[in-house]
């Protein structure tokens, strides 16, 4: 198919926007409707049959019938479930509203089982409340809802749009509030564009992130259509996310990958048990706690684990046949048909679910208020994207409800819709055309989620985790070569690039939360306990401006409910900024001897500690009075005075938590203190001055005084506190090439780097020059660029550079004379290196030829596109288009625009 010009987009217009049609969508469409709003309603399928309520229902989960069950109960029932990290004004919010639901979809003509005496059949599954109420028509849920959604009233004001799927949120320029949205045609690839007074994310939860045991791709306990495309097109907005580390992760059936419903057996009799019919759970249904105790005991001898129904009389059996086999997953019976396997001889196997992001059934989710509002104006998120903890269908009903009720009031956006965010998401939906026979949606969708299982499901490292973010950082480059040729191909591509975004936030986030929490869902091994003190928080995600991840640490507000054992203090909120990855480069430190593994120790920070006598935990010993002292210190906004006595503390836990209070108050003089402590005893209070001084770096005034502290570090024995000192003293300009220049003999590399760097800030080219000896080929490198880095650039300093014996210095000399010039005596050097061995040489000097002379460099660059390497052939033409006044260049070019490679041939084209 032909990629659309977007000028030639489908507009569409509209009040409110809801993108979803499943079970939070449909609601908030009803309810804007009613309060007479002009609704679009786009679903990327078919709203008939869209969502995962469109898969059956057997019941409600957390029904707050009256007389029942009571709201407060139910609030502190989810406080506990999601280990406090609640903010309890959302709970409350389905816990007072569900009933009222219940009875408005009663009205609709869903179906809930009520007793003989015409009262709600409400079942105690969970040991704390009565809070089940079973549907035995749930599998006609959807199907109800879609004739009321198309009754001829709600047609008047309902736009449905069937097989238009979303990529992108507009927001207004001017003030960041949500003002549409870019979407396509999965059937016929139309561009669509809308505009809207408001926009509600209704997509559901990201379902389609790790990869199910059976390694089919939609094979997935969630609805494999889920592929977490309001997590990301809320991200790219500007929305917080919150709760991203706590996973989704349920029982299920082996092979089927289909839920137990243990919840649906229980009242009958049912329960899981382990090989020797023993019950092993001691946790309630609502915690993640349960899933540990689950994955242990699957784990252990006394593995597998069963569903037992094999003791229950025949009536019990037929009635949970009738349930688990038509309304929660009709296939249900014929898989266990096909095994010969039957509930009266057979219990069933469990095992455990691949992980996923779901707010309903987890935590995991879209940031909200207790009106369904985002952090950005006018967008609002509802259903199992939206962060209110195990709110399952009622609760999405009832957000979905808050939501259309409150974007009710806005009519439609009436500007001109930013072209710069249409173009970006134009190139991201019909990028794929571009390369049609480029790697097919799904071995690259396998490969990614295959690594979110490899390192980012529970139990959960450091180091797999920075593996992980690595991964996913190098398959963008992949995602964008995948290929497609018809529409429904590009919807596949567009949900991997959104699988993808889900991955990195998902490793990002457990990375950023350095403690254990929710059992299996968020297992640190290197952090294996809970931490209440620091860590009773939120943790807040969000794109910052410069398209990074970026973290806050959002304390729980103090709750509307008491609940034992958790005393939330609310308070201001903790800025963590980017999260640090692990370093996973090598196994411990290059060329070192295998190292012996540390022996426990009863008291690790003492002096028999593996780290010696300095060490401290990441955080600090919490328990220390004199910490404690000093964090209600730092809430008052100390000036340096009151600081110093902790930083000449004798604990370097107290030291460093001191520098953190600096760090984070900024008084007066804190940068001399800080520059100070770039010389303590210990390293991890050294560590944290680095880091201290690196982030604040652009707001300290630089005096002689922090100056002089910045010099003397440099004769401390940390190269890592070397290594900032000149990153501080070039950022301030508080150097020289003199002393600059003395670091180009420092032992650690990494040190003469910085050094190099600094030399360029002051354009000192003669010492520069003498370092394009140092014995590490990656600070020749850094030399060779610097040189075209400095304001007065020539190519004579490069002459060591480009005799080197190394391809890479080589190859970064040669174009580094793209910058300082290519005169003839280069221009032939660079001619004789388009025929070295070394690819990188090639490139580099092909890059050169871009400033020499045109008829020396076109020649040589126009055999160039024939080179075999596709990125040679690339800076060649890079290079051509520097020199495309010229009519022998054009000529040239104009050969490439159907090289093989896509950006050979993207670049070559540009010039035509």
């Amino acid at each position: 198919m032909d990629i659309p010009a977007i000028g030639d987009a489908e507009e569409l217009s509209c009040d409110v926007l809801v993108i979803g049609g499943g079970t939070a969508g449909t609601m908030a469409a009803l309810t804007a409707a009613e309060r007479g709003a002009r609704v679009l309603l786009l679903e990327k399928a078919h709203v008939r049959h869209s969502g995962a309520l469109a898969m059956g229902m057997d019941g409600v989960n957390n029904a707050v019938v009256p007389g029942r069950a009571e709201p407060d109960d139910y609030v502190a029932e989810i406080t506990r479930a999601n280990d406090g990290i609640v903010d309890q004004s959302t709970v409350r919010q389905t816990a007072t509203r569900g009933f009222a639901m219940v009875q408005r979809l009663e009205s609709y003509g869903v179906k809930f089982e009520k007793d003989e005496h015409g009262e709600y059949a409400v079942r105690q599954v969970h040991r704390s409340g009565s809070y089940v109420l079973p549907m035995p028509e749930g599998k006609d849920v959807k199907k109800v809802l879609y004739r009321h959604l198309r009754r001829r009233e709600m047609r008047e004001r309902i736009r449905i749009e069937n097989r238009v799927m979303p990529v992108r949120v507009l927001t207004s320029p001017e003030d960041g509030r949500a003002i549409g949205a870019a979407a396509f045609n999965t059937r016929t690839g139309a561009f669509v564009t809308v505009r809207a007074g408001a926009v509600i994310l209704a997509t559901g939860p990201c379902g389609r992130l790790g990869l199910p045991a059976s390694g089919y791709l939609y094979g997935t306990y969630e609805n494999p259509t889920n592929a977490g495309d309001g997590y990301a097109m809320a991200y790219h907005a500007g929305a917080a996310l919150t709760g991203i580390e706590c996973f989704q992760i349920n029982p299920l059936i082996k092979d089927y990958n289909g839920p137990a419903c243990a919840y649906v057996a229980n009242p009958f009799g049912g329960y899981q048990v382990n090989r020797h019919g023993e019950r092993f759970v001691d946790s309630d249904y609502w915690s993640g706690q349960m899933m540990a105790e689950f994955a242990a005991e699957l784990a252990s001898d006394r593995g597998p684990v069963y569903l037992k129904l094999s003791h229950l009389p025949e009536e019990s059996v037929a009635s949970l046949e009738s349930i688990l086999h038509t309304t929660e997953r009709p296939t249900r019976g014929t898989f266990h048909a096909g095994r010969g396997h039957d509930y009266r001889t057979h219990d069933i196997e469990m095992h455990i679910s691949e992980i996923g992001l779901c707010g309903g059934h987890s935590a995991s989710g879209v940031r909200v208020d207790d009106h369904a509002r985002t952090t950005v104006p006018r967008l609002y998120a509802a259903g199992d994207l939206a962060s209110v903890p195990h709110n399952y269908m009622i609760g999405a009903f009832v957000f979905g409800d808050l939501a259309g009720g409150d974007a009710a009031r806005y009519t439609a956006y009436e500007g001109t819709l930013p072209a710069g965010q249409l173009a970006a998401a134009h190139e991201l939906v019909y990028r794929p055309l571009r390369n049609p026979d480029g790697p097919p949606q799904p071995q690259v969708e396998y490969k990614l989620r295959r690594f979110v299982n490899d390192y980012v499901a529970p139990p959960k490292t450091g180091a797999k985790l920075s593996l992980a973010v690595a991964a996913f950082d190098r398959m963008t480059g992949e995602i964008a070569e995948m290929g497609a040729r018809t529409a429904h191909e590009l919807m596949r591509c567009a949900e991997v690039s959104f699988i993808r975004d889900c991955a990195e936030m998902a490793a990002r986030s457990s990375l950023a939360r350095t403690e254990s929490r929710w059992g299996l869902y968020h297992e640190r091994l290197d952090h294996p306990e809970r931490d209440d003190t620091g860590w009773l928080h939120h943790l807040d995600l969000r794109k910052s401006a410069s398209g990074a991840m970026e973290f806050t640490a959002r304390p729980v507000e103090p709750y509307l409910v008491p609940v034992d054992g958790f005393a939330p203090a609310g308070g201001p909120s903790r800025h963590l900024g980017e999260v640090d990855l692990v370093p996973v480069a090598t196994a411990g430190p290059r060329e070192a001897a295998p190292a012996a593994r540390a022996q426990a120790s009863p008291n690790p920070d003492g002096p028999d500690g593996p780290d010696g006598p300095d060490a401290v935990p990441p955080h600090g010993s919490a328990s220390s009075p004199r910490i404690l002292e000093l964090l209600a210190l730092a809430e008052e906004s100390p000036d340096l005075a009151a600081l110093t006595p902790y930083l000449a503390d004798p604990d370097p836990a107290v030291r460093a938590a001191a520098v953190a209070a600096l760090g984070e108050t900024v008084p007066a003089g804190a940068g001399p203190a800080l520059a100070a402590r770039l010389a303590d005893a210990a390293p991890v209070v050294r560590a944290a001055a680095a880091a201290a001084l690196r982030e604040l770096v652009e707001v300290l005034p630089g005096g002689p005084e922090l100056g002089a502290g910045l010099r003397a570090a440099l004769a401390v024995l940390d190269p890592a506190v070397r290594s900032a000192a000149l990153e501080a003293l070039r950022a301030l300009r508080l150097g020289d090439a003199e002393l600059y220049a003395a670091s180009l003999a420092d032992a650690d590399p990494e040190v003469r780097i910085h050094a190099v760097r600094a030399l360029v800030s002051v354009d000192a080219v003669p010492q520069l020059a003498a370092a394009a000896a140092d014995p590490a080929r990656e600070v020749r490198v850094a030399v060779a660029k610097g040189l075209a880095s400095v304001h007065a650039p020539a190519p004579a300093p490069l002459d060591p550079l480009l005799a080197d014996a190394d391809p890479l210095v080589r190859g970064a000399a040669l174009g580094a004379l793209a910058s300082v010039g290519c005169p003839d005596g280069y221009a032939r050097t660079a001619v004789a290196a388009l025929a070295a061995p070394a690819w990188q040489v090639r490139a580099g000097a092909a890059a050169g030829l871009s400033a020499a002379a045109p008829e020396t460099a076109v020649p040589a660059l126009a055999k160039a596109l024939a080179d075999a390497n596709a990125d040679v052939r690339k800076a060649a033409v890079l290079a051509l288009l520097a020199h495309r006044d010229t009519a022998e260049a054009r000529a040239a070019l104009a050969t490439a625009v159907s090289d093989p490679d896509a950006d050979v041939r993207a670049y070559a084209t540009r010039a035509a």
